[in-house]
């Protein structure tokens, strides 16, 4: 049986918790940089043609998001859906967006 999304949040903060990365409270900054030093560490695995790494670096993006949003007691499931059902009404790329 899947785990829902936040129930991830949950045991990905309880884990975070117990090996002490929550002992001192962090900036909201301080975790997004570390979200980002995730996404870097992923681009630079693709880029060496890893996959492997690649696939287990993005994890460790979600694990990041996931302790971030059970920290905060964050509705990630609520929030996801809700902006996926605004994406759906968005214009073609969004007004000519290149990326």
């Amino acid at each position: 049986m899947s785990k829902s999304i936040n129930q991830l949040c949950k045991e990905a903060y309880e884990t975070a918790k117990t090996s002490g990365w929550h002992d001192e409270p962090r900036e909201t900054g301080t975790l997004l940089a570390l979200i980002h030093s995730e996404v870097s560490e992923a681009l630079e695995a693709d880029r060496k043609g890893d996959q492997e790494n690649f696939e287990e670096e993005l994890a460790d993006v979600c694990i990041r998001i996931f302790d971030l949003c059970g920290s905060r007691n964050i509705d990630l499931e609520d929030a996801i859906e809700t902006k996926m059902e605004r994406n759906k009404s968005r214009s073609y790329k969004h007004g000519n967006k290149k990326y």
